[in-house]
């Protein structure tokens, strides 16, 4: 009957639930980063079938300290729905189904399967934020062998020049799938190898530093094996599969290093691990109790969104055209000359216009965004002032600058980009969320799910400003002289937007 009512729990709670799993699942089949989420399920339950014997000499004993700590994580999955956050979402989800188990059977039962249930969140999706810092590590080492090996190296941003030919680190140059992949099998290896926390604990550090380590000196290799042979071999498919080929060697490596140190335990052992008596065994309708609880508790934030649903559904009548006028001295600059646009998808409404004073010139573009949802949102892991795989454009470097926009201080984003064809941009950016200006995407994110909640709506902007810089023009010194005017004016219009 136990069972029954964790069972029926889980379904509910699934059925509540529904869109966020199949979120879970949609990415698991198109990321090749993330397919390993379809096995993590099946080895949690194999090593809890594994424990069997021993969790049987459990009875259920329901952990109702637990429900306070649900309610926190379906608030947390409210607030990632709010702002459309996924990975919040997905580790809520997460966080809930295994909640479930010590509220229902108690703490000694979970406890019991404590690494099988934490596996789980391996299945999250989540780790690809990485992507951008491994990058540029990577190429720092690259370069520093480079030059330590007597080659001549100039760097740009990720782009390096040698001797033989020109090379870029590429997002699959990152070794963020590795990472992934090492980490979640390594501590699967290490829990089935060893029964020492402190031997555990090691073997999960080094697969953690060993595959940013083997990137690194394969990053390396490829150029050198690039340079040596005269850019014949380690270029195209070939730098793919040199990659995972010493990837997976390493990886086969580490595991044979760290066999020497096994602790193998027998079935006898595993089965006396397990404790055998519980200190209080509560009655088969205090599981069914808890089990009504954990209901309740997983409809209430979904309710709670509905409502904040239906107040927005009468907010916000049709959007006016975006403009916005020259600050004076300015000019509108017809037709634009900087053939350049942020990637940002899908805005409700867009404006895109420059202008001119004298020598400067100054871009500005506006993505306003109103009724998002996971398809189109202002502040996304696919939006960005120039993607890693823009053919045109190259980020070079990037920075925050001080400055005070309206009477309102704020740390910009800046960022320096450059074309195929030599033009250079300094680029400015920050968001306008509800009044609230911020360039840090995590703050916009809560104040976005923090308008939502206070019933405001979840309109929000993205300002970018940008201008070209060469010897002869500096970029900052003409966003710094265009805002200082127009900013207020692109606020202004903004605000009437949301009344």
């Amino acid at each position: 009957m136990t069972l029954s009512a964790l069972g029926l729990s889980l379904v509910f709670a699934m059925f509540w639930y529904w869109h966020t799993a199949l979120a879970m699942m949609s990415i698991w089949i198109r990321s090749a980063t993330f397919t390993h989420g379809f096995l993590v399920p099946l080895i949690s339950m194999w090593l809890i079938w594994r424990r069997r014997t021993a969790l049987a000499k459990i009875p259920p004993n329901p952990s109702l300290w637990v429900l306070p700590l649900m309610a926190l994580v379906g608030f947390a999955w409210l607030l990632g729905d709010l702002a459309a956050v996924s990975s919040v979402t997905f580790l809520a989800l997460t966080s809930l189904l295994v909640l479930t188990v010590p509220a229902l059977l108690g703490l000694r039962f979970a406890s019991a399967i404590m690494f099988p249930l934490c596996y789980l969140f391996f299945a999250v999706p989540i780790g690809e934020f990485f992507l951008p810092q491994m990058m540029a590590w990577t190429a720092d080492f690259t370069v520093f062998a480079l030059r330590a090996t007597g080659i001549p190296v100039y760097r740009e941003g990720l782009d390096f020049v040698i001797p033989s030919g020109n090379w870029s680190v590429a997002e699959a140059c990152s070794g963020v799938r590795y990472l992934i992949a090492s980490v979640v099998v390594g501590t699967l290896y290490a829990y089935l190898s060893y029964r020492s926390i402190k031997r555990r604990v090691i073997f999960v550090i080094v697969s953690f530093l060993v595959p940013i380590a083997a990137n690194w000196m394969r990053a390396y290799l490829i150029v050198m094996l690039g340079h040596l042979s005269g850019n014949r071999l380690a270029v195209g498919v070939d730098h793919l599969i040199y990659g995972w080929v010493f990837f997976g060697v390493v990886i086969f490596l580490m595991f044979v290093i760290g066999a020497r140190w096994a602790e193998y335990p027998s079935a006898e052992e595993q089965v006396a691990d397990a404790p055998v008596e519980a200190a209080q065994v509560r009655s088969t309708s205090s599981v069914w109790l808890a089990a009504a609880a954990v209901a309740v508790l997983a409809a209430l934030p979904h309710l709670w969104r509905s409502a904040i649903e239906r107040g927005e559904a009468s907010q916000g009548g049709p959007l006016h055209a975006l403009t916005l006028s020259a600050p004076q001295g300015w000019q509108v600059a017809a037709p634009l000359e900087i053939d350049w646009r942020p990637a940002f998808a899908n805005p409700t409404a867009e404006l895109r216009t420059e202008f001119v004073r004298g020598e400067q010139r100054v871009g500005v573009f506006i993505g306003f965004y109103r009724h998002q949802d996971y398809e189109r949102k202002l502040v996304s892991s696919t939006n960005a002032v120039v993607k890693s795989t823009d053919d045109h454009w190259r980020r070079l470097a990037g920075g925050t600058q001080a400055t005070s926009i309206g009477g309102q201080s704020l740390q910009l984003r800046t960022v320096e980009i450059r074309a195929a064809s030599g033009q250079r941009l300094t680029v400015w950016q920050w968001y306008w969320v509800n009044g609230w200006l911020t360039s840090n995407d995590y703050l916009a994110k809560a104040y976005e799910a923090l308008s939502r909640l206070m019933g405001k709506g979840d309109d929000g902007a993205v300002i970018i400003l940008y201008s070209p810089y060469d010897q002869a023009a500096d970029g900052n010194a003409a966003l710094e002289a265009f805002s200082a005017q127009g900013s207020e004016e692109i606020h202004r219009q903004l605000r009437s937007l949301s009344e």
